[in-house]
């Protein structure tokens, strides 16, 4: 084990929700964290359709009592019991999402801070938005304020990163940490045939059925292309999107075939067997699947999580709910079977060498050393 993922010391993570698919990082977090980790999350609301984990391998975890106040853009998050925890656990590592849109986050810096402890935020990024520009000025003042308190930050892509440095944090104390759901894959790459099988190219989708992952634009998309290049269409997961999309495809593109929810090895063959993943709208950690298995990937534009991921060598980043643009994509991408193939070898590329579960430990690892090292002394030297 490389010394900069040798943790000593005695980590916690604050989080809002604890997706089941972040468990695998966790877990592998976990490994490295000489001093234990301890893991404080709550429940979702129920209109977010998150399913949330309810044990990590190695990870100690604590149930926050959320209480939820208002939506949208005005929705805030107070987590009860964030101190009697922190008092249980007694971490001198803390990590917390780095999103002032949680109130009680303010009260574990501070308590933190009295103890000695080093103070990690975790988050997207700080985009500036649209509004007006006295609102605008305000929330950056309020952001900057916030951002403040850290010792370093941690973000999930490079345009995160910079949003971070744009706000006045000093971009030695920035990590990035391509956000990863799978491990670096175990074996080679699957092979696939130079032409498509039976003629007839086989797109792919993989996610929850709900209105935000926009698979009624993708369903719409393979009906407008030209009928020598309209594909096979697999759509594999539930949600509660699944019978009104059942009923568009067998109006306008009875090729599509719905799978149902797959998971783990059942997984595997799915994927082997398609040409190209589509996630034409928010959301995706399983693109990082799709490459996995040696797939190109068009992928709508989002947050910047998928610029890191997702480059002009093994994919398409196409404007979000916008289907003549990803009608064009779609058209461009399975008119030439053997580019496919080497975008899906630079996908695998990418998963195996650069983003996956074991580079981000690595980014986080680098990141609490880098925290410890500017709270307790030489400051500003990036720990390597």
């Amino acid at each position: 084990m490389d010394d900069i993922n040798r943790l000593p010391w005695r980590v916690g993570v604050q989080q809002r929700v604890l997706p089941t698919y972040r468990a695998p990082f966790f877990a592998t977090l976990a490994r490295v964290c000489g001093g234990g980790l301890g893991l404080f999350a709550g429940q979702p609301r129920p209109q977010e359709a998150i399913e949330s984990a309810r044990q990590v391998e190695g990870v100690t975890l604590f149930s926050a009592r959320n209480v939820h106040l208002f939506s949208g853009p005005l929705y805030l998050c107070w987590q009860r019991g964030l101190r009697a925890w922190l008092e249980d656990w007694q971490p001198q590592v803390l990590i917390v999402e780095a999103n002032p849109r949680y109130l009680s986050t303010p009260m574990a810096i501070r308590w933190m801070r009295h103890r000695g402890g080093v103070v990690i935020g975790w988050g997207l990024g700080a985009p500036q938005g649209q509004a007006l520009p006295l609102l605008v000025n305000m929330r950056r003042a309020w952001r900057r304020r916030f951002l403040a308190q850290f010792d370093a930050l941690i973000a999930y892509s490079r345009r995160g990163a910079a949003e971070y440095a744009a706000l006045g944090f000093d971009p030695t104390r920035i990590v990035v940490a391509p956000n990863a759901a799978t491990p670096r894959p175990a074996g080679s790459p699957p092979t696939r045939p130079l032409e498509y099988r039976d003629g007839r190219p086989t797109v792919l989708f993989v996610g929850r059925l709900q209105a935000r992952k926009r698979v009624d634009v993708l369903i719409r998309a393979c009906a407008d292309l030209p009928p020598r290049l309209q594909p096979r269409l697999l759509i594999v997961g539930e949600g509660p999107a699944r019978p009104a999309l059942e009923a568009l495809a067998r109006e306008v593109y009875p090729r599509t075939e719905f799978l149902g929810a797959r998971q783990g090895e059942t997984l595997r063959p799915i994927f082997e067997q398609a040409d190209l993943f589509v996630l034409p709208g928010t959301g995706g950690l399983a693109v990082q699947q799709a490459m996995a298995h040696a797939l190109p990937v068009i992928v709508a534009a989002g947050d910047g999580t998928q610029e890191d991921l997702v480059r002009p060598t093994n994919g398409w980043r196409v404007p979000s709910d916008d289907l003549p643009a990803l009608t064009a994509v779609l058209a461009e991408a399975l008119a030439d079977p053997q580019r496919l193939r080497k975008m899906g070898a630079e996908s695998f590329r990418v998963v195996n060498e650069e983003i996956n579960l074991e580079t981000m430990v690595t980014a986080f690892a680098r990141a609490i050393h880098l925290a410890w090292a500017y709270r307790h002394g030489a400051r500003g030297t990036p720990c390597t």
